[in-house]
């Protein structure tokens, strides 16, 4: 069992599932095992395109992958609506899951998909790829030493990209009945993730989110933005669009010092990642320029990202099928907790922009 690798079955032959299959080939404990579509042959072109080992199986029903005793694990790119009917139907054929963000619709169809992996013993775990990053646990050092950063005061996230008349015309994002969420699931998720993770996933005590978001005829959002708040003072804000330049900031500022960068969600490199930090900087005599520059750190990988959460997701997996342990909730609670922050931001909205209490 120590030297088998954890066999991935993919459902759905979405875009994203190009680079996670690849990254789950490239990860040292997993390897692709079958792929589902609802079209065999475009089951079978997908895997041929994607290089997937010749053993690999081909289906054309997602339910004959899920019966397959092959596979240990699935990897879900469907679209969020369909999340709830897969994920639980995953879970109860004892398969572990990892899913594409949003995991849902919203937390109560989110808690259905955790009861049934609870009841079942199955690991699930969301594709926010740039959290398994070595970069971020760096940065998270920085956030965490008091003589450097001091105290978390606020944090800035930006994930934009200006898509193109196809995608805003055509692309599932702006379905009402595929991803109803839109820029706010696809682009917001990680904006509120990053700010939850600056924050120790401390959830906010309140959401507001920002006036004149845009939506397109079906009443789907393609630009939208928040403001989160704690009781202990900390702010924050994210903005997310469909119709502006592509850019992923990401900005931390505590009480002494200041963490920046400009790739979070997508290294500018495969395999390296930069960030800036800056402690207690000051300008010069004539405050003409800056006494003390930001600093610049590069961490580099061994594997990309998405290959890092692959083998972190099979690991986990590998601990349950091999000793017995229990699927780890760290994942599961974080997923939750994103899920909750971005119901809130939905819910302001509706509410004519008015703060929402966040309530776990």
């Amino acid at each position: 069992m120590a030297d088998l690798p954890i066999r991935f079955g993919i459902i759905g032959c979405a875009e994203i599932a190009r680079k996670v299959s690849r990254a789950i080939q490239l990860a040292p404990n997993a390897t692709v095992s079958a792929v589902a579509s609802r079209s065999i042959d475009k089951a079978a072109n997908f895997a041929q395109a994607n290089g997937f080992p010749p053993e690999a199986k081909i289906y054309g029903s997602y339910e004959s992958l899920l019966d397959d005793p092959d596979v240990d694990a699935v990897y879900l790119p469907l679209p969020t609506s369909l999340h709830l009917k897969w994920a639980v139907l995953t879970a109860r054929k004892k398969k572990h899951l990892l899913t594409e963000k949003p995991v849902a619709l919203n937390v109560d169809e989110f808690d259905q998909i955790l009861k049934a992996c609870e009841e079942n013993g199955v690991q699930i775990m969301d594709g926010t790829m740039w959290v398994h990053n070595p970069r971020t646990h760096k940065m998270k050092e920085f956030l965490n030493d008091k003589e450097r950063f001091g105290q978390l005061k606020t944090v800035n996230s930006c994930f934009t990209f200006c898509a193109d008349s196809d995608f805003l015309k055509n692309d599932i994002r702006v379905k009402p009945d595929l991803d109803a969420l839109g820029a706010l699931g696809d682009a917001g998720w990680y904006g509120i993730r990053s700010i939850l993770w600056a924050a120790d996933y401390e959830l906010p005590k309140t959401v507001t989110a920002m006036r004149h978001p845009v939506l397109n005829e079906a009443g789907v959002l393609l630009e939208c933005g928040a403001s989160l708040l704690w009781d202990n003072g900390k702010v924050a804000s994210f903005h997310c669009s469909f119709l502006s330049n592509l850019t992923m900031n990401l900005t931390a500022i505590g009480t002494l010092g200041t963490l920046h960068l400009t790739d979070f969600i997508i290294p500018y490199q495969e395999h390296e990642a930069s960030y800036t930090a800056s402690t207690k900087p000051n300008f010069n005599e004539l405050v003409t320029g800056w006494a003390q520059l930001p600093s610049e750190h590069t961490v580099t990988v061994d594997l990309p990202q998405e290959a890092c959460m692959v083998r972190e997701f099979a690991s986990l997996v590998k601990n349950i099928k091999k000793n017995g342990a229990q699927p780890d909730k760290k994942w599961p609670t974080i997923s939750r907790k994103t899920q909750l922050v971005l119901d809130a931001v939905k819910a302001s909205i509706e509410k004519g922009f008015q703060p929402v209490e966040i309530v776990s």
